[in-house]
């Protein structure tokens, strides 16, 4: 316990970052009389808004939740909500706070999740098929998380299209598929949980013709080259879907690929066009690799989710564990905004 109490006060003192006269101000009773009920009340209320939906997701009373919010601006000395009608919201302080707060508890989190994982002896395998738009923004920290909790756990990662990769999660040969989805449904002795959702764009290379355009419209891009995903694939029929919810026909011109390092390359090749996920999309962007069109893919496979069988996380530990680590990476993406 008194390990613990330390390093919770060295993650408070490096994430909270005050200046030295607001560190002055605030005194003892700041880094003493602070706790981690106080933290959880401020950022579960910078996302929630109402104290009952608080309550409700702490587990604790109403009064408790007004309690420690009034005793959080005491100790800052400084109000942290304002009152608008039946909702409360964070004042300047109360969201810098709670910025801080949200990094402080996820730091929490993730100790406990490496002492978790250090202590539980796994030393299986696990395999996990993949599409290549969420392999580069998921599995790097997943594996990298995995492997320093557990250095014996082996994982091995195939890339394929969704129709390729179920019937192998089906038949036992995968263990884990990781995809994004289009018109989400049940699947018979399958589980499924949702990771995160993120804007799939259009992106040109740096020289095409549409970038000195200005203004770009769906009818504009249709006679152009377009790499896209096998024509057997669900994110293929997503594709053809959002072209005809723009009254077009699908592109003609066409070239089928998984890998993203060919079609990056194929776009500052050629004048084609592609889809990237946004994160992707903006890195390579912002090396002045490719251009983000201004055009609106209607949440087109924004959604990624894992998928596993039912019977399988109690007979696989190390697929249990992996499952954790995918949690995790997914929470730390989400706490990073777009742009």
């Amino acid at each position: 316990m008194t390990k613990l109490c330390v390093f919770y006060k060295e993650i408070m003192t490096h994430l909270l970052g005050l200046h030295m006269e607001v560190a002055q101000i605030l005194g003892k009773n700041f880094h003493q009389g602070i706790t981690l009920r106080h933290l959880r009340a401020l950022v579960a209320l910078s996302d929630l808004k109402l104290v009952a939906r608080v309550a409700e997701a702490l587990g604790v009373t109403q009064p408790a939740v007004s309690k420690q919010i009034s005793e959080l601006e005491k100790i800052v000395g400084a109000p942290v909500v304002t009152r608008d009608r039946n909702r409360l919201y964070l004042t300047l302080i109360g969201s810098r706070l709670a910025d801080h707060a949200r990094q402080v508890l996820g730091q929490i989190d993730r100790a406990a999740f490496d002492i978790e994982a250090m202590t539980s002896g796994v030393s299986g395998s696990v395999s996990v098929g993949v599409v290549s738009s969420v392999a580069p923004t998921l599995l790097p920290n997943t594996i990298a998380l995995l492997k320093r909790s557990t250095p014996q756990a082996n994982v091995s990662v195939s890339e394929d299209h969704f129709v390729e990769l179920l019937p192998q999660l089906e038949t036992g040969a995968l263990d884990l598929v990781i995809a994004r989805i289009w018109q989400p449904q049940e699947l018979a002795g399958i589980d499924q949980m949702a990771l995160f959702s993120e804007p799939v764009v259009v992106v040109a290379g740096r020289n095409h013709p549409l970038v000195e355009g200005g203004d770009v419209a769906w009818a504009d891009v249709v006679s152009y080259p377009w790499i896209l995903p096998q024509p057997n694939s669900i994110a293929r029929q997503a594709v053809e879907a959002l072209f005809a919810a723009n009254g077009l026909s699908p592109p003609t011109n066409t070239i089928a690929s998984l890998s993203i390092a060919l079609n990056l390359e194929l776009l500052r090749a050629m004048p084609a066009l592609g889809l990237l996920p946004l994160r992707l999309a903006q890195v390579q962007a912002a090396r002045g690799e490719i251009v983000i069109l201004p055009l609106d893919t209607r949440d087109l496979l924004s959604e990624a989710r894992c998928f596993w069988r039912k019977d399988q996380v109690l007979q696989n530990a190390t697929l249990s564990l992996f499952l954790k680590c995918l949690r995790q990476t997914t929470e730390d993406i989400q706490s990073i905004p777009f742009g």
